[in-house]
Formats: structure tokens, C-alpha cells, sequence
């Protein structure tokens, strides 16, 4: 057994119909692992909380932690709660529609240990990395906005927007304190001020699987935040 423990931090809203299997596959792909899922639910209208505490009946309170706040309030402020009831030494980040597969998180874990990285993050842009289940408009965006993104950052990581990674507690802890942006560009800022502040990066190739229940959506709005937020990092890094 790793002797090292791992808390994955999993922010849910309305994930009730997703929560059960990304559960049943962590358990699944983490054994022999020292772990605990700690599932931070924002008051979710679908029941979510609930699901997860009958989760938390089943597999055991050590190794599902069940927490959350009053409304929905953001990736970052999900993370700094979350990280409150982290028992471990590394902190893994994953979404909890299972466009994130849990068979990633042990390769994560090898390529931390290879030169005891800071942070090991996923990426769908290098190696066999890819997306499945978007249309092309989609992809094209995608491809587009990281490329103007690592023109205008150079972030050294080759996808800037992705949220599958693994931190060193500490290091975690440092970076959402340091982050203000929100939404789309908060997983952006995240990498940005790691190569500010000289934290080593490790990458893994991932497939990214859409959203299999719920609604995944991708607007006018959410891409001129991402343009706002592309602008106020440029400037102030």
C-alpha cells in the first residue's frame, strides 16, 4: 500500500444521477490506495446530499466525507472548504459527472512520485489526450482558446483550462487563497500563478468524456468571461 493518503475533493451540484457511479469507480481504480472522497455539495435541489450520505452508509465515513454549504459559491470556495476536512497528503481535484474517469487518478500518482512534482494535471492537448462527445464547434473552441491562452500566459502546462489534477496539500492551499477569478477561468488562474510561484508540473494524458446526465453548457456568457478573465491575467502576470 502507497503510504502516502489521498483526498479527493469532489464539488457536486445537482450530480445525484452521476454521484453513485464516480463513486463506484474511485473505489473501484483506488485499490490499494490510502484515500477518502470528500464530497462538497452546494445545496443541491436534485437530492445530492442525500445520495451521498446514503454513499457515505454504504462504503463507510472514513472513506466518504460528506459536507457542504448553504448555495452554490464556486469551484475555488469548494476547494478551501474542502480542503478543511482533507486528511491526506496530496489533495486530487475531479468533476463528479464522469467526464473525469477515475483510472487517470493511479497515473497521476505514478508521474507525481517520478520527480515529487507539485502538481500533476491532466491534460486532453499532448500525447494521446483527447475529448470525446463534443461536437466540432466545440472542439474548436476549445483548441482555440488554449491556444490563444498559452500565446499570451505560457503557462508550461499544454491545457490550461482543464480541472482534473493532483496537488500537494500545501500547495493547493497556497494557490486558492492566491486565485480570485471565478467560474471558467478559476482552473486557468490556478496554473498561471503555479509558474509564478515556480511549483513543479507534471502531466498526464486524459480522455475527457461530456457530461453523461445533466446539462453541460457552453454560451455567449461563459465565453466572454473567459475572455474577461484572459485579458485580467495578461495584465497582471
Amino acid at each position: 500500500m502507497n503510504e502516502s493518503k489521498y483526498s479527493i475533493i469532489l464539488p457536486t451540484y445537482n450530480e445525484s444521477e452521476n454521484l453513485p457511479l464516480i463513486i463506484w469507480l474511485i473505489i473501484k481504480h483506488m485499490e490499494n490506495e490510502n484515500f477518502e472522497v470528500i464530497i462538497v455539495d452546494d445545496n443541491s435541489p436534485d437530492g445530492t446530499t442525500q445520495v451521498a450520505k446514503e454513499l457515505q452508509k454504504i462504503y463507510g465515513d472514513e472513506k466518504i466525507v460528506v459536507t457542504g454549504r448553504e448555495k452554490k459559491l464556486g469551484l475555488g470556495s469548494a476547494y478551501i472548504h474542502g480542503i478543511k476536512f482533507a486528511k491526506g497528503d496530496f489533495v486530487i481535484i475531479m468533476d463528479a459527472d464522469l467526464s473525469h474517469h477515475p483510472k487517470f487518478i493511479k497515473q497521476f500518482i505514478h508521474k507525481q512520485k517520478e520527480k515529487n512534482y507539485d502538481i500533476v494535471t491532466g491534460t486532453r492537448y499532448a500525447g494521446d489526450g483527447g475529448v470525446h462527445g463534443w461536437n466540432l464547434k466545440r472542439k474548436a473552441i476549445s483548441r482555440t482558446a488554449n491556444y490563444v491562452t498559452q500565446v499570451l500566459l505560457r503557462p508550461g502546462v499544454s491545457d490550461l483550462t482543464g480541472s482534473f489534477r493532483l496537488y500537494k496539500k500545501q500547495v493547493l492551499e497556497k494557490l486558492v487563497q492566491s486565485c480570485i477569478s471565478k467560474g471558467y477561468v478559476f482552473q486557468m488562474e490556478m496554473m498561471v500563478r503555479a509558474n509564478q510561484f515556480n511549483f513543479s508540473i507534471g502531466e498526464v494524458p486524459i480522455s475527457f468524456v461530456d457530461r453523461q446526465f445533466g446539462e453541460s453548457k457552453l454560451g455567449g456568457n461563459e465565453i466572454f468571461q473567459f475572455l474577461k478573465g484572459l485579458l485580467y491575467l495578461f495584465a497582471t502576470t
